[in-house]
């Protein structure tokens, strides 16, 4: 969508920003969003103090809580161990992100029908939809938004907080001044008067070292920022005195990035019976799932051309690295080799881990074309003579017929 914006700053200092072609941000929040879920799966947990939380786990942390959890004094981050002691009676969840993906996934379902922009910014309950310019097809976005939000709370049983403004950071700020439920609207032009009386905590990039520096100088709402000039903000906050200038007024021209076809990728899952940290069984496990990716990939006649690993903590926290596989395979052997390191990568914590997710993406025909070189070509068919070998055994016998021994360690 392409808009002008002009902005105008009148004697009094004061600021307004107007749109020749006025944008409209929708912004969808679910609060609470892991917690509103588990409640979808269990109706027990119904108004009753929630903590998300992995049951069990050496120094376990909050990875999210309910309303009535917070109201006690738990927050993100808290220990567990300290968090009950702020809320005895709560009830702890292990956090389940393979089931919040999916739910993030028919929320998006819900809004692609009004917009192509539609931006999903994390798995937490969040998206912002540009419906500038849909007035005719859908009324008004304030409309649009209560249907979308009726909509979701009939198919999901989830109630999204709803947030209409010119640009996607007073809309989030908007939906964060109604948590944990109601709707907020803010008019083009009045994106400075709605931000000026708000803590500067409230405002998306503003960091929490701008913040510390903020309250030295006896600021802490947005309307104290407002009153320095450019100039001055810079002379403190060096190249990010921008930032914090536009961010303060509600100036952001960032768009809605569309909603992505997902290209088509091979996924396998391996959950752990007992998290761990013992490498030799993780690299067990991580070629356990290479053999299936690798089966799915000859069986579909395509090969991969990058090899993704994301790791989930016990704690609930993730990690992903990944790597190009060069030339692109579906040969354990070599898939292997590449993933190896990768996940050697990924595990940057001493936290156990609970699972591992294999992605293979970038997926392309096998090359027609002979190697070059004989030397490779003959070891690449021994190795492809090798795998196809073990498919076929396992194809009339079952998977447990014949084993590597490598895999042996988290086949057990």
């Amino acid at each position: 969508m392409h808009y002008i914006s002009i902005i105008c700053v009148f004697r009094d200092h004061t600021l307004k920003v107007f749109y020749m072609n006025e944008r409209s941000i929708i912004h969808l929040n679910v609060a609470d969003f892991a917690v509103a879920v588990e409640r979808g799966a269990d109706s027990s947990l119904k108004r009753r103090p929630v903590i998300i939380a992995p049951e069990g786990a050496v120094r376990a942390t909050v990875y999210d809580m309910s309303d009535e959890a917070y109201k006690g004094g738990v927050r993100k981050g808290m220990a567990v161990r300290r968090a009950l002691r702020y809320c005895p009676g709560a009830s702890v969840i292990s956090p389940n992100p393979d089931r919040y993906e999916r739910a993030m996934s028919d929320f998006l379902k819900h809004a692609i029908p009004y917009s192509p922009l539609v931006e999903m910014t994390d798995h937490n309950g969040h998206l912002f939809i540009d419906v500038t310019g849909t007035g005719r097809l859908f009324g008004p976005p304030p409309d649009l938004a209560f249907r979308i939000r009726r909509s979701v709370r009939t198919g999901m049983g989830l109630d999204p907080i709803w947030a209409v403004a010119p640009n996607k950071l007073v809309a989030k700020v908007a939906t964060r001044m109604v948590k944990p439920a109601g709707e907020y609207i803010v008019k083009p032009g009045d994106e400075a008067s709605f931000l000026k009386p708000l803590p500067v905590n409230l405002i998306p990039g503003i960091e929490h070292r701008d913040i510390t520096l903020l309250h030295e100088f006896n600021m802490t709402c947005a309307g104290h920022v407002t009153d320095l000039s450019l100039k001055q903000l810079e002379l403190v906050f060096g190249d990010h005195g921008r930032c914090l200038h536009n961010a303060v007024r509600g100036i952001d021209f960032t768009p809605v990035s569309p909603a992505e076809q997902k290209l088509p990728s091979v996924n396998e899952n391996y959950t752990f019976g007992n998290d761990t940290n013992d490498i030799k069984l993780l690299e067990s496990a991580l070629y356990i799932l290479l053999e299936q990716t690798g089966a799915n990939l000859r069986k579909m006649k395509m090969t991969t051309g990058r090899i993704r690993i994301m790791i989930s903590y016990s704690d609930g926290k993730r990690n992903m690295r990944q790597s190009a596989v060069k030339p692109a395979s579906a040969n354990n052997f070599n898939l292997f080799t590449t993933a190896k390191p990768v996940l050697h990568r990924a595990l940057t914590r001493r936290t156990r881990v609970r699972n591992i997710r294999l992605t293979c993406d970038r997926l392309t025909r096998p090359p027609a074309q002979m190697e070059l070189f004989t030397e490779f070509q003959r070891e690449k068919k021994t190795d492809d003579k090798l795998v196809n070998a073990l498919d076929e055994i396992r194809g009339r016998f079952g998977l447990r017929a014949i084993q590597v021994g490598r895999a042996l360690a988290a086949a057990s």
